[in-house]
């Protein structure tokens, strides 16, 4: 068991880091709204920068397959994105965005940044948080 000072340490450090994921998570959502989109549905366009396969999507949005499917269907349904065969996996297809798909997910990017709670930082500082995310979250 680790000593109290270090437990109340990595608490602390804990609860800041659900507390900024609390933030993005709020203003993905009030962004999502402003365009018509849950946000489910923003993460995924925030996600599309180019054709990839749903498991890849689901992987970028940290869900299972499953779940991306349902958020995947009701983009396509709206005209957001097609499905499309896979050039070398027959069994796989590409998620691809429409001219209307591309349009959006611009103006989402654009709205995203706009007092994102990461804009308090200087880019530095961004850059430092991220590195240091990085190596907390992908372990050797």
């Amino acid at each position: 068991m680790p000593p109290e000072p270090e437990a109340a340490a990595e608490r602390e450090l804990c609860g800041l880091v659900t507390g900024l994921s609390r933030q993005i998570a709020d203003h993905v959502r009030e962004r999502a709204a402003t365009l018509g989109l849950t946000a489910p549905q923003a993460t995924a366009l925030r996600e599309l920068a180019g054709p990839m396969t749903m498991r890849e999507l689901a992987e970028r949005m940290s869900c299972e397959p499953s779940n991306a499917t349902f958020v995947i269907d009701r983009l396509e349904n709206q005209g957001l994105l097609e499905r499309r065969p896979h050039p070398t996996d027959r069994r796989a297809k590409r998620l691809v965005l429409t001219a209307k798909g591309t349009a959006l997910r611009e103006r989402l990017l654009e709205l995203l940044v706009q007092e994102s709670p990461l804009a308090g930082l200087t880019q530095p500082e961004q850059d430092t948080l991220h590195e240091l995310l990085q190596r907390a979250v992908i372990r050797p």
